[in-house]
């Protein structure tokens, strides 16, 4: 049973430097946990504490009811995936699979079942006689897994394994890495900061800023329910639209106004952003709840809003429109028919049922 706890963990370095500030997180068995954020923000110091490649400054770490604070990294059965590969240039695929094993005095045929059964499970059986200069980066990436694999340990812990790969590859691996986890039902440590890694492969996502957690949710809840704009603006490609401006009422209706932009809030919204009447407040709102009015089978004149289309991007199957009103710009997801002309005037509309609103002075999510 792999279940990690981290209890008020924090990793304080020479100056007073905090580089993960009191974190608390409960990773259960079989789970696959993502820690995501910008570079710099504790997460791979965070699983190399779990690791114990890094000791903890503050705080507990626990497998199961085992407290590892103390514990040799060696003795932890845990098994650590990096992100250069770290495999030895002048050994074999099979010796660099086998090199643990064999510290570990297992016996040869033991050895040799495992590796068979990683190489199988991998796809990687006719490259066991080649060493790591012959492969290619996805083949290496497979051997480190491969390595970690044959251990049979008790959690993964993979230190954003796919940043050297290339746009496809990295695709490719991350479906093996799901198959994998699917296949061996053990926990999954994963960090990254790339949030499509971390909304394709996560149960949980832990998005951390500072050193700090920001939101801990499964990948829905994340993207839809963010707990604050920071949270908003990292998760989700493109980035979420926001705009500063101030909560107004006229004739009972709530509208967000900035300049000469004005948008009708819902009805479901007035209890909940009610005390931010004549407030200033951050508006949000995803790229694909932005609609091209000729597109749009409800279009509201009040959620309606003319806009200038300086750039059209096709993407395949989808169309990535940049948009100008005023002083204020957007982006918009649409469907792979949709193409404005360039430098045109073309109405928007705002689906407001979908948009997010957050508080200027705590940044946390009102709506």
């Amino acid at each position: 049973m792999a279940q990690i706890t981290l209890d008020k963990v924090s990793k304080i370095y020479k100056g007073n430097v905090k580089a993960v500030d009191s974190v608390n997180l409960g990773i259960e068995n079989k789970e696959f946990m993502v820690l995501v954020g910008p570079s710099g923000c504790g997460k791979s110091t965070t699983l190399r504490m779990i690791a114990g490649l890094e000791e903890v400054s503050e705080g507990t770490i626990h497998i199961g009811d085992r407290l590892i604070n103390s514990v040799p990294a060696k003795s932890r059965d845990l098994a650590m995936v990096f992100q250069n590969y770290a495999l030895y240039p002048h050994m074999s695929v099979y010796e660099n699979m086998a090199f643990g094993l064999k510290l570990r005095k297992y016996p040869k045929h033991e050895i040799q079942r495992r590796i068979n059964e990683a190489t199988e499970i991998l796809g990687i059986k006719k490259l066991i006689q080649r060493k790591p200069k012959e492969l290619s980066g996805g083949e290496r990436q497979r051997v480190a897994l491969g390595r970690a694999i044959v251990r049979k340990p008790m959690a993964f812990l993979f230190d954003e394994p796919l940043s050297n790969l290339d746009a496809k590859m990295r695709v490719q691996m991350r479906t093996e890495i799901h198959k994998l986890r699917l296949r061996l039902q053990t926990t999954f440590i994963y960090v990254t900061h790339d949030q499509t890694e971390a909304l394709t492969l996560g149960d949980r996502i832990c998005v951390m800023r500072d050193g700090k957690i920001q939101q801990c949710a499964d990948p829905m809840t994340i993207y839809d329910k963010p707990a604050n704009k920071f949270v908003a603006s990292f998760i989700g490609s493109p980035p979420i639209n926001l705009m500063d401006g101030k909560i107004i009422k006229k004739d009972r209706k709530y509208y967000f106004q900035e300049g000469k932009f004005q948008v009708k809030l819902v009805e479901e919204m007035y209890n909940v952003i009610a005390p931010y009447e004549g407030k200033e407040v951050t508006f949000g709102i995803r790229a694909e709840d932005i609609y091209d009015k000729l597109f749009a089978s409800e279009a509201p004149p009040e959620n309606t809003i003319k806009a200038a289309c300086e750039v059209v991007e096709p993407l395949g199957s989808e169309v990535y429109l940049y948009l100008n009103s005023g002083k204020n710009s957007f982006i918009a997801r649409v469907g792979a028919h949709n193409r404005p002309e360039v430098n045109k005037d073309m109405d928007l509309v705002f689906d407001m049922s979908k948009v997010h609103f957050f508080d200027r002075d705590t940044e946390k999510t009102i709506i």
